[in-house]
């Protein structure tokens, strides 16, 4: 028995054909509808894309004690454990976050692994002179965004692209290992995530792309979508061309599946780690915002060599656990007691049934919980989203090491149920978004499919906080989890527990569009001064630490010539009714 997983990053569902975008030219993703079983439940589980990776490796959920970190040392690893049980394991890829500090214990779990240089802002050719920059519609233009103009000019033919390479890669090993048993290789491509850089075989299906002399679409910020019309539809067919590109990787791949009839005795599993949003709900990106469908429901297809079921669907709950938990099955590899997920296997071949409930989220982040029908989105139960800690031996950011700063107040408290009587760092941790903007949400996705009108019926909130805390209880949640978002850390919950009527204002708030530049004067203090200009005086900095906190002179550093307006799209906290009462109160102090 061998196995084929294809893993794309940041897939988002809504843009395959096979799940309804008859618009996408992704023919090879319809084609491999027909090949195999399309998971119409499928959720992702601890974002974003690291957090999943170790899902994929220990089929559990990570986020309630840690962010984006490595592998920890007593985690388990399915490539690891199939190794250990005389399957060979192999990893080709061109995802760049597997070799920053953050990511750095995942590859070596293989046997062997391939890497290939210069997706996104990969620290990879070196030029000390800038390069030339483009017409762009990007604001933040960072570190990463200069690094991947670089990286561009060593890209220019496709056959170049780390995309292909990997799959040349993944191809070459398939092809020398043919005659041999036993074996699984994870094909993962960094695209369609964006950067959105595409070739004129895959630009020419999408109309705006042909256009001459337009500004460069191709790597949205993640903030609210403020743009024309015009250039949220040009960067979503960016997104379509590079889609279109993956679509042909995957048919390479499906190719020598016909050619050497890999189907008899081949699994083939083709997924992502989560989604994008491309202006639904009035934002691109991840992080920011709650985990909506575009972002956490995702695509899954999987072909069963010893069933042979092919062309149909199934309806069935499940998530990124369970995927390493399938392999595992696949070669008859016990799962260890510590995996909450479970092999998909059994849903294919028995009819068997998925989970009653998927818990999904991020570090700090709101806590969710779906049952297949309804969604509830648990935010914090104050502003303040505290406390909240990492829990780790392993203390590496995204790229970065923890400061000694930051370790000043670790403490070592004592063992989780899934960490091996091993003791742990509670660092004090620091969410990515603002959960507290956007407040409590409960979702219907059968009669409210794209998530556009809250619910509020108290009695199946109450039923999706009871889902919730024994998903929570499952994982062993620390007792801070409890407190940050309000609920018992033991018991069942009652009528006090509810938030989701109480947070709703809060909900509708955070969607509001922002106010036009014309609104405020431009003449006087106000949203309109650059904000490094409003902390130099005594007065008007006093407002802006009183609205923003102690993040001002972080955020001065990062955007000083930038305006409270300019910053306004980038977080849900800068409302228009928070725009309008700071201004006036800027306006006040001189």
């Amino acid at each position: 028995m061998r196995a084929v997983m294809v893993l794309f990053d940041s897939l988002n569902r809504k843009f395959l054909p096979p799940y309804g975008a008859d618009w996408v030219h992704a023919p090879n993703f319809a084609r491999l509808a027909q090949r195999t079983v399309r998971f119409e439940n499928c959720y992702a589980g601890s974002m974003p894309c690291m957090p999943a990776r170790r899902e994929l490796h220990t089929g559990r959920p990570n986020f309630l004690h840690r962010s984006w970190g490595p592998l920890e040392p007593f985690d388990d690893s399915v490539p690891e454990l199939l190794s250990e049980n005389g399957v060979y394991t192999h990893l080709v890829t061109d995802h760049p976050h597997y070799w920053e500090d953050g990511g750095a214990t995942y590859h070596n779990r293989f046997d062997t692994y391939e890497f290939f240089r210069g997706q996104e802002g990969d620290a990879w050719k070196g030029h000390v002179a800038d390069p030339d920059v483009p017409d762009s519609t990007r604001r933040v233009r960072h570190a990463l965004w200069r690094q991947d103009l670089i990286n561009r000019q060593y890209l220019q033919n496709e056959a170049d692209h780390p995309q292909t390479l990997t799959v040349d890669a993944g191809l070459e090993f398939m092809a020398t290992n043919r005659g041999e048993e036993s074996w699984m290789v994870q094909i993962e491509c960094f695209d369609p995530h964006e950067p959105y850089f595409s070739y004129r075989e895959y630009r020419r299906h999408y109309e705006s792309l042909d256009q001459p002399g337009a500004s460069n679409t191709d790597w949205p910020d993640y903030k609210r979508t403020d743009e024309a019309p015009e250039i949220i539809e040009r960067t979503r067919e960016e997104y379509a061309a590079l889609l279109s590109m993956c679509d042909a990787s995957l048919g390479r791949i499906l190719d020598r599946f016909d050619e050497e009839d890999l189907w008899e005795d081949t699994l083939l599993m083709v997924c992502t780690d989560h989604g994008f949003l491309l202006g639904e709900h009035g934002w691109w990106g991840k992080n920011i915002q709650p985990w909506y469908d575009e972002n956490i429901h995702t695509p899954l297809f999987i072909w069963d060599p010893v069933s042979k079921v092919a062309g149909t669907t199934s309806d069935e709950l499940v998530q990124t656990i369970d995927l390493g938990p399938t392999l595992l099955d696949l070669f008859g590899v016990d799962r260890t007691e510590r995996m909450q997920g479970r092999s998909v296997l059994p849903v294919i071949r028995e009819a068997a049934g998925g989970h009653d409930s998927a818990m999904f989220g991020s570090f700090g982040g709101h806590v969710n919980v779906t049952d297949g029908r309804y969604v509830y989105m648990r935010a914090a139960a104050d502003q303040q989203n505290q406390p909240l800690y990492e829990h780790t031996l392993m203390p590496t950011h995204m790229n970065s090491r923890f400061t000694p700063g930051e370790l000043t107040a670790a403490e070592l408290v004592p063992a989780f149920d899934f960490t091996r009587d091993v003791p742990l760092l509670r660092v004090p941790g620091s969410a990515f978004g603002d959960p507290g903007s956007f407040g409590t949400v409960l979702f219907d996705l059968e009669r409210d499919p794209e998530q556009e009108r809250p619910l509020l019926d108290d009695e199946i909130e109450l039923r999706m906080i009871g889902l919730l805390l024994e998903a929570m209880r499952a994982n062993d949640a620390p007792p801070s989890q409890y407190e940050r978002l309000g609920l018992p850390a033991t018991g069942p919950a009652d009528a006090g527990h509810l938030l989701a009527r109480a947070q709703h204002d809060r909900y509708l708030a955070a969607l509001e569009p922002l106010p036009s530049p014309e609104e405020f004067p431009a003449d006087r203090p106000g949203v309109r001064t650059p904000i490094a200009e409003l902390l130099r005086r005594p007065e008007t900095r006093v407002v802006l630490e009183e609205a923003l906190g102690p993040v001002v002179d972080r955020i001065a550093a990062q955007t000083g010539s930038s305006t409270l307006l300019d910053l306004a799209p980038f977080t849900p906290a800068l409302r228009a009714a928070a725009l309008r009462r700071i201004d006036a109160a800027l306006d006040a102090a001189v």
